[in-house]
């Protein structure tokens, strides 16, 4: 999980920095596996943008593969991790701190956006904001990719709520089409097997 839960009034226990004060399970120091596979065949097309990018190793794949690509979140500390890597790696990936449930305030538009573990830290409320938001930034025909919790796992992760296929499907019932609900995992540090997911492929519409 990239995405740093983050609300006024504390939907997590931490500022978003204090999640990165030591790597947290989500920072794997690359890609997920999920994404990869999408960017492997193409799938990542235009203007990129992802939600909740942490430590920027999204943004930095796309950026790698010669796409205008970037990064928000709130946490700066992880920012500035992924701005020393894209220096590092000579990327021109840009990253910017900006609230995801904020996005019409980017004032842009993007051809696809990604989310790894953004979403399933919303309550109700955060994520009808959010899914507003993604409809100003993603204009008709661009596409949206999500890793969520799923579910099906077992595990407890503090505020990550586990979503389950049904809510997916009713948060993107308007402006949307649904191309895809695949069971996957997110990779973390702490646990080899990983974490139970979904694979959202959605287009808007």
């Amino acid at each position: 999980m990239t995405g740093s839960p983050h609300r006024p009034g504390g939907l997590a226990p931490h500022e978003p920095d204090d999640l990165y004060a030591v790597p947290p399970p989500w920072d794997i120091g690359r890609p997920q596996p999920a994404f990869l596979a999408l960017a492997k065949v193409g799938a990542l097309r235009g203007r990129v943008l992802d939600i909740g990018c942490g430590t920027g190793e999204h943004a930095l794949m796309a950026a790698g593969l010669g796409l205008h690509a970037t990064g928000v979140d709130l946490a700066s500390r992880a920012l500035r991790t992924a701005e020393t890597k894209a220096h590092d790696r000579s990327s021109k990936a840009r990253f910017l701190r900006h609230d995801a449930r904020q996005l019409a305030g980017l004032g842009e538009q993007f051809d696809t956006v990604l989310d790894c573990g953004l979403f399933h830290v919303f309550d109700d409320d955060d994520r009808n904001a959010y899914i507003d938001g993604l409809r100003s930034v993603i204009p008709p025909g661009g596409h949206f990719f999500m890793l969520c919790c799923s579910d099906r796992e077992q595990s407890s992760w503090g505020r990550v709520h586990k979503v389950t296929r049904e809510e997916i499907e009713a948060a993107f019932a308007d402006g949307w089409q649904i191309e895809s609900i695949e069971a996957t995992t997110i990779e973390v540090t702490t646990d080899p097997d990983g974490l139970r997911s979904w694979l959202t492929a959605a287009t808007r519409i």
